[in-house]
């Protein structure tokens, strides 16, 4: 579009690729000049923590503090009991109280690298919808709410209609999701003067549904702006690897398997990815970006380091480079590896070499790991395996094991 925007907070989400749409691009323009504009972004609690797929939403609420605005960070304690049915062929298994909450307390550890939390006018808060949800009176809310939702255009989203059109159903809990969620703006704007809500473009409709729900119960003014659904340049989507899930929780994704998720990234996504997730500026952004050849290996390993020091810290991201130039360029075993440790106990028998590669993260599962093997893609010590059969005993563990994936993805095992 040709709109030129005259606040930073806006100028960097159209110069950096964020925007897929706005309820009022001049209008929320407008409200970021005149002063402080508190935004939010929800994320349920459906697992210990959030993946790289979340990532740009973390992303945008850092650069919303970073130009002036207020970060609400809105832990879905409430909404994760129903479950998003956005663009969902089936409804999500039912979590128990017990469960969200540990969730909740995984997924908070995400967001201190990247937002500043306390108590002033641009500090971070985080708050959980739990706390006006749990409380709701069923009628009343009816009555004072409800009303203000018509069904027929609720049907017509097309999170809710592409569902129906292939006949899949969609349950009246799942249903009520869009309406407390609209419902969570409108309590937002009144506690803290919430004036945008932001996040990916499948939640435009929940988004609009909350933008008017507000305009029409407090007369408030108040914005929706989403970004882009990521996939990568060959069509997959953003946060899953071929291990699984790109976990932002160290405990769960290393940070050496995270800066080599990113140092993976394909050519065409450099340039992109760097505008994205990291704070160089963009005209370094499309520089990098518009290399070739082995130079274009550069790039990816700035962007990998760029993220990685963002996330986990520059230690952890040198760390992890120092690693992978031990392991690709001098054949070595890299300190910083994932790392699996067996006990002298469950060696007794030995353990397979297909259960290693899944407990190494290296496959999925362990027709993955037969696959992987059978291909000629797996290795140990350097060299190909083609037996699924193979079995490790504590004596071949007197040094450890090195396990390699195709060409770029290792892991130890070790004796503990």
């Amino acid at each position: 579009m040709n709109y030129h925007p005259k606040s930073e907070f806006m100028r960097v989400m159209f110069e950096r690729g964020f925007v897929a749409d706005c309820t009022d691009y001049q209008a929320l323009d407008e409200a970021f000049v005149k002063g402080v504009v508190p935004g939010y972004i929800g994320f349920d609690a459906t697992a210990t923590s959030l993946h790289v797929g979340s990532l740009i939403q973390i992303m945008m609420l850092r650069w919303l503090q970073k130009c002036g605005g207020k970060p609400i960070v809105l832990m879905g304690g409430g909404t994760t009991k129903i479950g998003d049915p956005s663009f969902r062929a089936e409804e999500r298994p039912l979590l128990t109280n017990a469960q969200i909450d540990s969730n909740i307390e995984g997924i908070k550890r995400a967001f201190a690298p990247y937002v500043r939390f306390g108590e002033g006018a641009s500090d971070a808060v985080m708050v959980n919808n739990a706390e006006w949800l749990d409380a709701l009176n069923y009628i009343g809310f009816l009555r004072d709410i409800g009303r203000h939702f018509s069904v027929n255009r609720m049907l017509s989203f097309e999170s809710v209609k592409s569902r129906l059109d292939r006949e899949q159903s969609l349950s009246f809990l799942e249903f009520n999701y869009m309406i407390l969620q609209a419902y969570d703006f409108l309590e937002l704007h009144r506690r803290y003067g919430c004036l945008l809500q932001m996040g990916g473009s499948d939640q435009w409709g929940n988004i609009v549904n909350g933008v008017d729900l507000t305009r029409r119960v407090v007369e408030g003014e108040v914005f929706g702006l989403t970004s882009h659904l990521l996939t990568t340049s060959d069509g997959k989507k953003m946060g899953k690897s071929a291990s699984g899930a790109v976990w932002l929780n160290g405990d769960l994704f290393s940070p050496y398997e995270f800066w080599q998720y990113w140092r993976n990234t394909t050519d065409a996504d450099v340039g992109r990815f760097l505008k994205l997730y990291t704070e160089l500026p963009v005209e370094e952004c499309d520089r990098l970006g518009a290399l070739s050849g082995s130079e274009i290996n550069q790039a990816k390993i700035v962007l990998a380091n760029a993220v990685t020091t963002l996330l986990h810290g520059a230690e952890a991201a040198a760390a992890a480079e120092a690693t992978a130039r031990e392991v690709f360029e001098k054949g070595g075993i890299g300190e910083d590896l994932p790392t699996v440790t067996l006990e002298a106990a469950e060696l007794a028998e030995g353990v397979g070499i297909v259960q290693l590669f899944v407990r190494a993260g290296l496959a999925a599962s362990g027709k993955d790991a037969k696959r992987l093997i059978a291909e000629g893609g797996a290795k140990v010590n350097d060299e190909i395996i083609t037996d699924t059969g193979l079995r490790y005993g504590a004596s071949h563990l007197v040094e450890p094991l090195k396990l390699t994936a195709g060409k770029k993805r290792h892991a130890l095992v070790v004796l503990g």
